[in-house]
């Protein structure tokens, strides 16, 4: 009696210990998710407070996250023009995870010219070496129609760049580079021509350091901000149409087959997220893919034609894509849990 007595009261204590551990698990778990979770906005330039067009890659020797962003002085309230969106140079953010980022610094980029601007940086790593490749426009201007090209620049710390040239592209108004290593193990860069209907261009290099300009357009619509990247077994672009992003595939690099919808066209319902988002990164991280883009919060609706500095300024989010019907769709409100690991 006393023996079958004691057994039933262990038996409960093993069953409240069990299901008490359980609970711990869960709420940790729960715990740990609800720290994952992306904020809306992701970042918001400290300085300025103009964030656009990221560029995410990962900083071996620190262990972190490094994010180079286009800055524009939104809350420059004498700038004339579009001269806010010049006169800045490359910001720097860093997480350790991709979940919260901070503001680091700007980029020293060894190539000097008075009131330069600095424009849409696109990075990349190579054999322990860092290049990035630079729109340039060389000075600050109150209208659109002016020079600007792309040069190329080498470092070992993501901080310092030094000046290897100026590409040599279809014209002299070539911006927004994004590199990529082909199968083939030969490196091609698409670009915005914008003296050829801002349509996409493509040069190519067996090194990095030595380019070829194709000539010819791949991608007609008019656009900017390329970036290609594979995942799920495909090779994408995806383009800012400044109505979203559009999506193409492609299974040479050059023919590329537009999906019929954009993404981040609808807006959102998040903070700082309820207008079409544009120029964007996209990171493949275990499997899954991130697309890093930037909006202007402030052009709404009731807000158009207005340009103060509500309307100037801007924030980084983040999004993670997914693949339905064998195209790219992405649901910029559903949570984002992030979890960035070392490549």
């Amino acid at each position: 009696m006393n023996y079958t007595f004691m057994s039933i009261i262990n038996k409960n204590i093993f069953f409240g210990i069990l299901l008490f551990f359980c609970h711990f698990v869960n709420a940790q778990n729960a715990e740990s998710k609800t720290q994952n979770i992306a904020g809306k906005p992701l970042f918001r330039d400290p300085v300025f407070d103009g964030a656009a067009d990221p560029a995410v890659i990962w900083n071996k020797k620190q262990k972190k996250w490094f994010m180079f962003y286009t800055n524009r002085r939104a809350n420059d309230s004498t700038a004339k023009g579009v001269s806010w969106v010049h006169g800045t140079r490359i910001g720097i953010a860093e997480s350790k995870n991709g979940v919260n980022w901070t503001y680091k610094d700007t980029c020293n980029i060894g190539y000097k010219l008075p009131q330069i601007t600095h424009w849409a940086p696109d990075v990349i790593e190579y054999k322990g070496l860092y290049h990035m490749y630079l729109t340039i426009v060389p000075g600050i201007f109150d209208g659109w129609y002016f020079p600007r090209y792309i040069i190329h620049l080498t470092s070992k710390n993501l901080m310092d760049w030094k000046f290897e040239s100026k590409l040599k592209l279809a014209s002299e108004r070539c911006i927004d580079a994004s590199v990529f290593r082909l199968p083939n193990r030969t490196w091609r860069m698409y670009y915005n021509n914008e003296n050829d209907g801002k349509s996409i261009y493509y040069a190519d290099s067996p090194d990095l350091y030595n380019w070829t300009d194709a000539g010819k357009k791949i991608v007609k619509e008019r656009g900017e901000g390329p970036k290609v990247f594979q995942w799920k077994g495909k090779n994408w672009m995806i383009c800012d149409t400044w109505r979203g992003l559009s999506v193409y595939s492609s299974e040479d690099f050059i023919n590329w087959k537009r999906q019929p919808k954009n993404i981040l066209e609808i807006p959102g319902t998040g903070i700082d997220d309820q207008v079409i988002g544009g120029h964007a990164d996209v990171v493949v991280n275990g499997g899954k893919a991130y697309i890093f883009y930037f909006t202007h919060p402030g052009r709404t609706p009731e807000n158009k034609g207005k340009d103060n500095y509500k309307t100037k300024r801007s924030s980084i989010q983040v999004a993670e894509l997914e693949l339905e019907n064998d195209e790219i769709v992405c649901n910029r409100d559903n949570p984002v849990y992030i979890n960035l690991k070392q490549p």
